[in-house]
């Protein structure tokens, strides 16, 4: 879920920000005499190269985040505009008509777009960043832990972490990070589905190691010791060697866990098209920690917020899931039929979703010249289908900033709801995402109340995707009811 806003981010150069005010003030002067040019789409390209670059970097390390780069310009230009960053020439696409031309056409007229820092951490083999021929037949192989089998045992895995760390929060009666619990959470439960790792000494080797490799898709490409992009590759080594130590392990051994790892050593004998090498199995394993941690983990964060926020929301949210736990033995663990029964908060993770646009908008570059309702378009132009754009269109969401479930009771227009993208590069873990999301929104609901302890609504600087800088520090006290 997280690799897609990753490759939007175009670096994390530290000096920059010592030019920063001067870059807005540049940027200002250079957007005033704006034209459209031939290709009708209104901004500003700003000086060769470098364009808008130093602008956008300031609002990436700022407290209100990335997207206030495009609020701004959508203030000078309307909802269409052009940029340029770090040499390449952005569109942002704002409408749904666009986003369904671009993601109906991906691979055909549009390819993803990843930066070299990305590309370097990842690896060249990661779904990420693999030629389209390759694609299909890595996303099919890699979609075992993603079956309805896998996220039956998933849920019941993290149904039992969850209630247990949960459990012992309220006991010590202490404030936690919201954010923080959730990012160790879905990291550990994520690294016992793939590869039945439990040891605690390992995980925090391989989540640290995880936290630099992901620290340096946003860093200047350049391996000088201490920097963001050093650490990280080193890092990316570490991982590799650790990955190739298990999988040595596994061939070698007689202990053989039913996880994804032990389903793609199952076939070693198979054909080169039905299988994967070890290096793509290394580095799709590291892709897909990643990408899972860290936007499920934002989203469970925002979903606090928003209940807090909102309280017929949460009593009635709240309703549903006592309902749902009283038909259940007492100590019984939630199961995908469970899950299937929570209707309305199933769209309290659609409204969260919405809302907190964990992934601002979808990168692609154009593979030819085109049009998008009557823009032309370049060959090798970025077009990013702008989801937070559409997500708060007024005239596609009645009161837009309205934190409101019951609006998704209608059926939405497709393309008008894309928090995961669309079409073949739809993000491969959304169903563990929602069932993550469902599994926590109801052992939170039917366990405890809680109170916010720091309301700061300010966006984390530098960070990887949309999350509040306190990460949602809260205080719970036990719900008391007939299960507990």
């Amino acid at each position: 879920m997280s690799v897609e806003y990753l490759v939007l981010l175009l670096g994390n150069y530290h000096y920059i920000l010592l030019a920063s005010v001067l870059a807005l003030g540049v940027t200002v002067l250079l957007s005033k005499g704006t034209k459209r040019g031939k290709s009708g789409i209104p901004g500003s390209l700003g000086i060769p190269f470098l364009g808008e670059t130093l602008s956008f970097l300031s609002a990436n390390n700022s407290n209100k985040g990335c997207y206030e780069f495009v609020r701004l310009r959508r203030s000078w230009y309307g909802k269409w505009f052009k940029t340029r960053i770090f040499g390449k020439i952005h569109v942002y696409v704002p409408s749904v008509d666009g986003a369904k031309t671009i993601f109906a056409n991906d691979f055909a007229l549009f390819n993803k777009g990843y930066v070299k820092s990305m590309a370097d951490a990842v690896g060249k083999n990661s779904l990420l960043c693999v030629p389209h021929e390759s694609h299909r037949r890595i996303r099919r192989l890699l979609s075992e832990p993603f079956s309805m089998n896998s996220l039956s045992k998933f849920v019941q895995k993290i149904d039992c972490m969850l209630s247990k760390r949960l459990e012992k929060l309220e006991r010590d009666g202490q404030s936690f990070v919201v954010l923080d619990f959730n990012m160790k959470m879905t990291f550990d439960a994520m690294c016992d589905m793939f590869m039945s790792v439990t040891d605690a000494s390992l995980l925090e080797q391989i989540e640290r190691d995880c936290t630099a490799v992901s620290d340096a898709m946003l860093s200047f490409p350049v391996m000088t010791p201490g920097t963001r992009y050093y650490k990280g590759i080193k890092a990316r080594r570490r991982l590799m060697e650790t990955f190739k130590g298990m999988i040595a392990c596994r061939r070698t051994g007689s202990r053989h866990p039913e996880d994804f790892l032990q389903s793609m050593l199952q076939r070693d004998q198979y054909p080169d098209n039905e299988k994967l090498s070890d290096e793509e199995i290394m580095d799709n394993l590291l892709t897909l920690i990643i990408a899972g941690q860290t936007t499920t983990a934002a989203a469970m964060m925002w979903s606090v917020k928003f209940l807090d926020e909102h309280q017929g929301v949460q009593d009635r949210l709240r309703e549903e899931q006592l309902s749902i736990l009283r038909n259940k033995p007492n100590g019984a663990l939630l199961t995908l039929e469970d899950l299937n029964n929570m209707s309305y908060a199933s769209k309290v993770v659609k409204e969260t979703l919405r809302m907190s646009n964990v992934l601002l908008w979808f990168p692609r570059v154009t593979l030819d010249n085109c049009t998008i309702e009557g823009f032309e378009i370049k060959k090798g132009w970025h077009v990013n289908v702008d989801a937070t754009c559409i997500h708060q269109d007024p005239e596609i969401y009645k009161d837009p900033m309205l934190f409101n479930p019951s609006r998704f009771d209608e059926m939405q227009k497709p393309y008008s709801y894309i928090p995961f993208g669309s079409g073949p590069r739809t993000c491969l873990g959304i169903n563990m995402a929602k069932l993550t999301m469902l599994v926590f929104l109801h052992r939170l609901t039917t366990g405890y109340m809680w109170t916010v302890d720091d309301l700061d609504p300010h966006l984390e600087g530098k960070a990887h995707i949309p999350r509040l800088r306190s990460g949602c520090p809260i205080t719970l006290t036990a719900l008391k009811n007939e299960h507990n």
